[in-house]
């Protein structure tokens, strides 16, 4: 019935019965479907729903004149805080990290399990189910909701309408709002955008999301999927005759066709056509045609077909998670047999462990001070009046840490040099004292001189030497002091 409703919508939205250029969007009307993946499709939506609406809240002592939320990405500030550690700018290499695990991760479980991702964890996927429910708690299952597509606009429709697309709104704001907390501190960003004193920028972004949200998982939903993603597109090379998929065991449902109470089931196979498995597919596709582009793994046409196959007293997983190879073996009456480690997913763990590992080490030993020095280039030197040559320098102090830190610095390199560091001391020395507060970029400007009969080359190696008075630990930055030469 559904295929002969979208193709009468499809037939007579083009003029004159001629083929349009672009095909038009056949409605996809997902029924209702219980069992085991849809339970874990539920299990899944709360937890990473909840995760993302209740981390902004989450807080984490940092210490006084610090953001007390756990997660947070400070742009005025330029810092990212993840818990315990502090992301600053210099450090960005720390979240393509992240993204680099991330993408091997997902490389990894699709070598495994298929397009495990998309079915359960995207965040497409997970918006479009909740929109889903609401539709179907408002409007009915399937069925009802064709009808009411149907029919003539009426009170009872409007009313539907108004009360399902003003709750996804509801929700698409509140997924924009949550979002914008994630670069606020959430209980004061909340607080000024209902008494209307948020920054422009704040509800320019906070519209931004609620109107992406509305669409994409409003609207949109599985043309996402198809046309939008690209992991669509290639997720295929990730597989092999050893991966985990949604599969329709051919061999054993074919011939297909309706079966009447009390018929033999001999000379025919166990699929009774009933369609079940199209009607619960969010992406419209029918899994009896083989693996396709459109289909992300949710495993709902598992559930629809083994509640179909308990009615008729058969044995389910008629459409199963399997991978090609055991699908091939029960075919030929072989046992399956299921091969988790094989050379692509070795190589994807091996990955794994390498970038995880790198990421730890970086992030355990990542230093608490760095430097910063800048040559001035124009001009390269300046000339004093007793001959003398002078090189300008602005230098950076990096203090990432919590505690005041208190700091000496020598020059090494070239034996007759002084500094002075404007605003600091104005007497010419070969040391100075600093004091740097906590979590903090301490600036200098610092005019090294050198008398002209020392100056030998036009390029002579120059080292700032920063020692810390506490820990007796020294940072050497090695560059380099312009001159006229000879």
């Amino acid at each position: 019935m559904n295929e002969a409703i979208q193709v009468e919508d499809a037939v007579s939205s083009t003029a004159g019965g001629k083929r349009p250029l672009y095909a038009p969007r056949v409605p996809i009307y997902p029924k209702r479907v219980s069992g085991t993946f849809r339970r874990i499709k539920w299990i899944a939506l709360v937890v990473l729903l909840g995760i993302y609406y209740l981390l902004p809240w989450v807080r984490w002592e940092r210490g006084v004149g610090v953001p007390d939320q756990a997660v947070l990405i400070d742009m005025p500030a330029r810092r990212a805080y993840f818990f315990f550690i502090e992301i600053w700018p210099q450090e960005i290499y720390f979240l393509t990290g992240l993204l680099v695990l991330a993408a091997i991760g997902l490389f990894f479980a699709t070598a495994l399990a298929g397009r495990v991702w998309c079915g359960y964890a995207c965040p497409q996927t997970v918006w479009t189910d909740l929109f889903m429910w609401v539709e179907r708690v408002i409007e009915g299952d399937r069925n009802a909701r064709i009808k009411l597509d149907r029919k003539p606009m009426s009170l009872n429709k409007a009313a539907r309408k108004i009360a399902k697309h003003a709750t996804w709104l509801l929700i698409a704001f509140l997924t924009g709002g949550a979002w914008i907390m994630y670069f606020n501190d959430a209980p004061t960003v909340v607080r000024d955008i209902f008494t209307l004193r948020a920054s422009e920028t704040v509800y320019f972004f906070v519209g931004l999301f609620t109107a992406t949200t509305y669409l994409l998982a409003g609207w949109a939903r599985e043309q996402v999927c198809t046309y939008m993603c690209p992991y669509a597109r290639f997720q295929a090379a990730m597989f092999d005759e050893e991966t985990l998929i949604v599969t329709y065991q051919d061999w054993r449902g074919e011939p297909r066709g309706r079966h009447k109470k009390g018929q033999s089931w001999e000379g025919r196979g166990h699929c009774v056509d009933c369609n079940q498995c199209v009607a619960v597919c969010p992406m419209g596709i029918d899994i009896r045609d083989g693996q396709q582009l459109e289909c992300i793994g949710c495993a709902l046409c598992i559930d629809a077909c083994n509640g179909v196959m308990g009615k008729l007293g058969l044995p389910g997983e008629l459409i199963t998670y399997d991978t090609e190879a055991n699908q091939k073996a029960r075919r030929e009456g072989r046992p399956p047999r299921y091969r988790l480690v094989r050379p692509r997913t070795i190589i994807y763990a091996l990955l794994l462990v390498i970038a995880a590992g790198a990421l730890l080490w970086g992030v355990t030993f990542r230093p608490s001070l760095e430097i910063n020095v800048l040559r001035d280039r124009s001009p390269l030197f300046v000339t004093l009046s007793d001959g003398s040559i002078r090189n300008g320098y602005t230098f950076k102090i990096l203090n990432m840490t919590r505690r005041a830190r208190d700091f000496t610095l020598d020059l090494s390199g070239v034996d007759t040099a002084t500094m002075k560091v404007i605003g600091l001391d104005e007497a010419q020395t070969r040391r100075v004292h600093f004091a740097v507060k906590p979590d903090t970029v301490a600036s200098y400007r610092i005019y090294v001189r050198v008398p002209r009969a020392a100056v030998t080359d036009e390029q002579m190696p120059l080292n700032f030497v920063l020692n810390e008075q506490a820990t007796g630990e020294s940072t050497i930055y090695r560059t380099v002091f312009r001159g006229p030469g000879e």
